[in-house]
């Protein structure tokens, strides 16, 4: 338990975050809260009902999730499967105990995730754009958001209740900061290896001919449902078009530019010496006419900081100053100064050094962009309708995109074939390769409608699949060659290793064991978990071997990242304890390690929750 958190202890709030929103998501595609017809479930939790679809939702937002990566699909379906039962239990515990939230806290909620936000605010056309593209109404979405937010609410609960006590700290201490003494020799891959005969070769490749398989393959036929498309086709009347220039004016207008500078004559507190700093001031502006302004700034001026720049304030910027003050700057011509403006700092003598005035692009110079502009605005209703349409139509019809290319206006376009981990096109995008191997699509029904960025939805489905199949030997004769021999070269290293690993068991120290083979040793003394003398595999493995007998060294044998192998001696061990460094921080390590374990509690709980639960789990075709 204390090695995890060890591992885990930096990044509690972060998995909370994560916990919260892959249960929020988890909710996103589940369609049978409004029933599912006589279709049979393949999942009962209580009297809560999953179905083929939410199933396979399940899989594709964990397999975009890995996109770009490796993952064997059984496992990662019964993860899925998993999750949706886990976020089930949990929600139905929450509602046993009555646990509420309301809908203006869902709304907060709402707004503060990013994937509805434009420019750093929520964006409603955006909000309607999703949920039509992944078929659900405003109001479901809400509620499937409150119920992630009670779920959260039990989460925290127990979270957040865990505790630490100073005997779990020190314990803590005592292995994350603990250092080793240690010897090891390297041993690298063994290099002479002799050329293997026909029949090792034909063996060899009988043997692994699934290390020989050429990668699976896919093309796949869409439809695309694009803003900018759609927007071309707006037909814009000049007059609708001034009158959103006149709504629209702000964007292309630039505000003027003010740059000043000022002589400060500062008074004291409750106008002591006011009269004074007004009389310093009117005569300041007398001898202006004769002496230049940033010279007098730099001799006169109260505002030591600025008096340097020989007064400069820089650019204006409206509601930072006084109102007194940025009304004498409104009414100064460039290069003109002002009469005394007073101040709650004393009095001011104000210079425009520069004067650019604002302009306003007129109408015809930014037609041509305000026509686009008006264009998207008009098209995003439309095309959040269509959004929510085209999932429909493309459930409704699994076999074919006809209708969803006939409610488009559009053809299908098909794709070059591409594998699991790379592609062009649209298959670059990896939520497209995640989705175009998922087990439905692959089956032959159509995608979930897929959202590729602001603006763009598309519906796949296979064009023609290539599973993966094994190369001849002869196209891969020389690959053969090569792992036969680099697995007798690794057979040899491991040999070795063993080799000098008994001598030592034996009695013999390593230094003489490792000279028998004309191999070098090397010594740490005080090695820590976070050191770099050692690739972080290997600090990993020493500090996970037994700690040395009174009489023999901790020995192991660990794999060499770079190749080969280590024989590492661990001749001693230091327990750790808090450093200087970290007594500051005491505080919030204590904090954090209470969270550990509240998560692990958290997660106790759900186990057992799970375990309690009325649950079945159906084969598909039952």
């Amino acid at each position: 338990m204390l090695i995890e958190i060890r591992e885990k202890v930096q990044g509690v709030f972060a998995s909370i975050i994560l916990v919260l929103i892959s249960v929020l998501f988890g909710l996103w595609g589940i369609q049978n809260y409004l029933g599912e017809g006589k279709e049979a479930p393949l999942i009962s939790v209580g009297d809560r009902d999953f179905y083929q679809r939410d199933v396979s939702q399940a899989y594709q937002q964990l397999a975009q999730s890995l996109a770009g990566m490796a993952f064997d699909e059984e496992l990662v379906k019964n993860q899925a499967i998993q999750k949706l039962i886990r976020d089930e239990v949990l929600l139905q515990y929450a509602v046993d105990r009555q646990l509420l939230t309301s809908d203006e806290a869902a709304r907060r909620f709402i707004h503060t995730l990013e994937y509805f936000q434009k420019d750093g605010k929520f964006d409603k056309a955006q909000y309607q754009a999703l949920l039509a593209a992944q078929g659900m109404s405003s109001d479901g979405f809400v509620a499937r958001i409150k119920n992630a937010l009670i779920m959260e609410q039990i989460q925290r609960g127990i979270v957040e209740s865990g505790f630490a006590t100073q005997a779990e700290i020190d314990a803590f201490f005592k292995i994350q900061n603990q250092t080793r003494d240690i010897q090891y020799v390297s041993i690298g891959l063994a290099t002479a290896v002799e050329r293997p005969t026909e029949d090792e070769i034909l063996a060899y490749y009988q043997q692994y001919q699934d290390s020989f398989k050429t990668e699976e393959q896919v093309s796949v036929d869409y439809v695309e449902l694009s803003l900018d498309r759609l927007a071309k086709d707006i037909v814009v009347e000049e007059e609708q078009l001034k009158a959103f220039y006149e709504e629209q004016k702000a964007q292309f207008t630039t505000p003027e530019r003010r740059k000043i500078s000022h002589i400060l004559f500062a008074s004291g507190k409750e106008g002591v010496d006011r009269e004074k700093a007004l009389t310093r001031a009117h005569e300041a502006r007398q001898r202006l006419k004769d002496t230049d302004f940033a010279k007098l700034a730099t001799e006169l001026s109260d505002d030591k900081l600025t008096a340097k720049q020989g007064g400069d304030l820089g650019l204006f910027t409206v509601g930072v100053m006084e109102k007194a003050f940025e009304d004498a700057v409104g009414k100064l011509k460039q290069g003109e100064v002002s009469e005394p403006v007073p101040s709650a700092f004393g009095y001011h003598l104000i210079k425009v050094t520069e004067l650019v005035p604002g302009q306003v692009k007129p109408y015809e110079a930014v037609k041509a962009e305000l026509t686009k502009a008006y264009q998207k605005a008009q098209a995003e209703s439309k095309f959040a309708e269509l959004a929510q349409k085209l999932g429909e139509v493309s459930y409704e019809n699994p076999d074919s995109l006809a209708a969803a290319t006939k409610l488009l206006g559009v053809s299908t376009t098909t794709t070059a074939l591409f594998t699991r981990k790379t592609g062009a096109g649209i298959a670059a995008n990896d939520k497209v390769r995640a989705v175009a191997f998922s087990d439905d699509v692959l089956k032959g029904s159509n995608s979930e409608p897929i959202e590729m960025g602001e603006g763009t939805v598309i519906v796949l489905r296979v064009n023609s699949h290539l599973p993966a199949s094994t190369k001849e030997l002869k196209d891969v004769r020389n690959e053969v060659i090569a792992a036969l021999q680099k697995d007798r070269a690794q057979q040899k290293t491991d040999e070795l290793a063993a080799q000098i690993k008994a001598a030592v068991s034996a009695g013999k120290p390593l230094a003489e064991a490792a000279a028998d083979h004309k191999l070098p040793v090397k010594k740490i003394q005080g090695l820590s978990r976070a050191s770099l003398e050692l690739a972080p595999e290997i600090v990993q493995a020493i500090f996970r071997a037994a700690k040395p007998k009174a009489d023999s060294p901790s020995l192991i044998v660990i794999d060499n990242p770079a190749g080969g192998k280590l024989v590492a001696s661990v001749v001693n061990v230091t327990e750790g304890r808090v450093a200087d460094a970290e007594k500051a921080k005491l505080d919030v390590i204590r904090r954090n390690i209470a969270l550990a374990f509240g998560k692990a509690q958290f997660e106790a709980v759900l186990n057992q929750l799970q375990a309690n639960a009325d649950i079945t789990v159906r084969q598909a075709n039952q």
